[in-house]
């Protein structure tokens, strides 16, 4: 299929590389392997451009993020930057964290249910680049007893993982990462902050955390 991108077939086999368990049998992508090629198929067929970014299928429309697809411990999942803004007809978009304000996803547990679901899929899709190419953008509001820095919502709102991962650290870890990034003065010191804050929030680890 054109478009494929061979750094997307190493994630199917051995996982994103941010634990210890990429590449084994207990790794999450293989155990979805079957679920998540199916899924790339269909966000394939709708013209979008595949991409390994935060190291998980990315699929971008002129280098703007449309979809991620992830493997979690219990579902796959196809995953919309800006989730919030569509129609969501038949009620398939879940949040993927309490504080989540753009983006939304869908979880699969089967072959046969993503099959079932091709044509819904690439009608959500279909609406997904339809945003982007309107320039639309998802108003984002301040859901937190913390002022949210701009540069981290950016963040945030651009990478529906990351979003997770900060949404599932407990709360105390989350205030410690806004105090840290918002007591710097400058953007570029935040933009920097953020950036080294990343593997630790993936990890589910606070700032102080090894």
């Amino acid at each position: 299929m054109n478009g494929m991108n061979p750094e997307i077939d190493a994630y199917f086999v051995n996982g994103c590389g941010r634990c210890p368990l990429g590449g084994t049998p207990d790794c999450k992508a293989p155990k979805w392997n079957e679920e998540m090629k199916e899924l790339r198929k269909i966000v394939l067929s709708c013209g979008l451009e595949e991409e390994l970014k935060w190291s998980v299928p990315c699929y971008t429309l002129q280098g703007k993020n449309v979809a991620i697809i992830s493997a979690f411990k219990a579902y796959a999942s196809l995953s919309f930057f800006k989730g919030s803004l569509l129609k969501d007809k038949h009620g398939l978009l879940e949040r993927p964290g309490e504080h989540t304000q753009a983006a939304r996803f869908i979880r699969f547990e089967s072959v046969g249910r993503i099959a079932a679901l091709a044509p819904v899929l690439r009608t959500y899709i279909f609406e997904a680049i339809e945003l982007e190419e309107n320039g639309v953008k998802v108003p984002l509001n301040d859901s937190s007893d913390h002022a949210v820095p701009e540069e981290l919502a950016e963040v945030l709102n651009e990478n529906p993982v990351l979003r997770a991962a900060f949404d599932a650290l407990t709360p105390g870890r989350r205030r410690g990462y806004l105090l840290h990034i918002a007591q710097a003065k400058q953007s570029s010191t935040r933009v920097a902050r953020i950036e080294k804050c990343i593997p630790n929030i993936l990890r589910g680890k606070g700032l102080q955390d090894r």
